[in-house]
Formats: structure tokens, C-alpha cells, sequence
């Protein structure tokens, strides 16, 4: 499989944020967010071609029981299921980072960090026209969604870039397995301190009147926007 990075750090988002963590990066994409954030494995897709045993390998280089599949798109990577496999069998907690659009099909998973993509992800036609439908066309589906759901320990994590976006995640709820409201994550998009630090105001207002949690970004502000964080 193509990794783009493996490193150690702690978790920056999520349940589990605070949490020392082995991030694993396949490099590859089955989407094209305009906002993405590692553009090196989805716009760009960087990196080795790594074996499984040599995933494995790296990964045993640290005393550290969570281990986190990321991406670009993990769930595309033909080998994950055998790196996640090899993982359960080391007993290492395992998450996987998923915009959701791929079904589990029996993956070994201990939290499904689902995150699915609204409308305001969508590269408009004169960045990319290509990838503007077909991104459009694949972002959002619900049935694969409610697999996870029904299947795995989950939280959903939405990127919220305005006020507006938050009919479309209450749209999307409505379609899925009821999810405790604390297991709905919003998450201000951005990737510097200054941007999150302005949307966060109205985001917690969202939070507190809605019953979801807020998501700060805590690696942005312990390390800035930087890889191998």
C-alpha cells in the first residue's frame, strides 16, 4: 500500500483527543475536498509503496497502543484490512479515519471515526471540473454510513465552514441510526489558529443549543499546521 506518513503523535481530534497515538497516512483518495488538509494524499498522493510487515514494523518502533489509519482515504488502501488484522492480532486499540463513503466489510475496528462530507467540501468547477461532480456525485452516502454505525464504537465528525452547513448535518441524522448527540462532533474547518479561533464562537453557540460536542483542532494549536503532527 502507498503511505504517505507514519509518525507519532497525540490524537488531535475527537473522543480520543489528548491521546498518545501511531498515525498511519495511506496516501490516495476516492474524493477531492477543496478545504483538504493533506493535500500530499489526496490531491497529490505522495509516498512509498510500504508491505504490511513493514507497516508493522514501523509501527512497533514506539511503545504506544492506539494506532489511527488516516488518510486521504484509508478504506481504499487493497491492504488495510490486513494491516487492520495484524494490528488486533498485536492488540494495539485501533482507529480508523473514514469519510464513510466505503463499507467495513468486517474490518477490524475499535472506534470508526466517521466524517462525513457536507456540501461546503466540494471544489467548485474551476478549481477541478472533473473531480467538482465526481466528488459531488460520491461525497454523501448514507446507507454506508449506517453500516458503520450499526457495526463499530463510532463518533461523527463534520467539518462546519459557516453556520448554514448545520441544516445538512441535522438533514443527515435524520437518515441514519440515532446517534447520541454527544457522538456528533462539529469541527471548525481550517488550518491556522486565527481562522479556527473566529469560527469557534458561533460553533460553540451551535454546540450548547444542539447538545453536540465542539471539536477544537488540537493539533493546530500545539504544532500549526505541520505533518508529522
Amino acid at each position: 500500500m502507498r503511505i504517505a506518513e507514519i509518525f507519532h503523535s497525540i490524537q488531535g481530534e475527537g473522543l480520543l483527543a489528548g491521546v498518545p497515538s501511531v498515525f498511519v497516512r495511506t496516501s490516495g483518495c476516492n474524493l477531492r475536498c477543496n478545504w483538504c488538509d493533506t493535500p500530499y494524499a489526496s490531491w497529490k498522493p505522495e509516498g512509498p509503496e510500504m508491505s504490511v510487515e513493514a507497516v508493522l514494523q514501523k509501527i512497533s518502533d514506539w511503545d504506544c497502543r492506539h494506532v489511527v489509519l488516516t488518510g486521504g482515504e484509508p478504506m481504499i488502501a487493497p491492504d488495510l484490512p490486513a494491516l487492520a488484522a495484524g494490528l488486533r492480532q498485536a492488540g494495539r486499540h485501533i482507529t480508523i479515519e473514514t469519510a464513510a463513503t466505503v463499507a467495513p466489510s468486517g474490518i477490524a475496528c475499535d472506534l470508526a471515526s466517521l466524517s462525513p462530507k457536507l456540501s461546503n467540501s466540494t471544489p467548485p468547477a474551476d478549481r477541478d471540473p472533473a473531480w467538482s461532480k465526481k466528488h459531488e456525485d460520491t461525497r454523501l452516502r448514507p446507507q454506508v454510513i449506517a453500516e458503520w454505525i450499526k457495526t463499530y464504537n463510532s463518533q461523527l465528525k463534520f467539518v462546519v465552514s459557516s453556520e448554514k452547513d448545520l441544516a445538512e448535518i441535522k438533514a443527515l441524522l435524520l437518515q441514519l441510526p440515532a446517534v447520541p448527540s454527544d457522538r456528533v462532533l462539529l469541527m471548525p474547518e481550517g488550518t491556522v489558529s486565527k481562522t479556527l479561533a473566529s469560527r469557534t464562537p458561533w460553533l460553540l453557540e451551535i454546540c450548547k443549543r444542539e447538545g453536540f460536542r465542539f471539536c477544537p483542532r488540537l493539533q493546530i494549536e500545539l504544532f500549526g499546521h505541520t505533518r508529522g503532527t
